[in-house]
C-alpha cells in the first residue's frame, strides 16, 4: 500500500476516534480525507483534530450555512523529481 494511502487512512482513523465520520478518496496527485464537523465539537476535541490534520500536507475547513462544516486534509502521493518541482508550466 502506498505511503500516502497509509497516512491518509491513519488520519481518518484518528479523526474517527474523536467521533468524526470520515471518507478517504484517491485523487490524481493525492489522497483526500474529509469529515463533517458537528457544531457541538468541544474545544478539547478541536485541539486533537488540529493535531491530527497537521500531519497532512495541507488541510482546511469549508464552512457554509447550507452544508455545515467539512474538514479536509490532503496527503500528496509523491514528491516531484528534482528539477520538476514547478510542474510543466513552471518557468525557470
Amino acid at each position: 500500500m502506498p505511503a500516502s494511502r497509509v497516512s491518509a487512512e491513519a488520519i481518518a482513523a484518528r479523526l474517527s476516534v474523536v467521533g468524526l465520520t470520515t471518507r478517504v478518496e484517491e485523487r490524481d496527485r493525492c489522497m483526500s480525507v474529509e469529515a463533517e464537523v458537528p457544531e457541538s465539537l468541544s474545544a478539547e476535541s478541536w485541539r486533537e483534530v488540529l493535531g491530527v490534520v497537521a500531519e497532512a500536507d495541507r488541510f482546511g475547513l469549508h464552512a457554509t450555512s447550507l452544508n455545515g462544516r467539512t474538514l479536509w486534509a490532503v496527503v500528496r502521493k509523491a514528491v516531484p523529481p528534482k528539477g520538476d518541482a514547478g510542474g510543466p508550466s513552471y518557468q525557470r
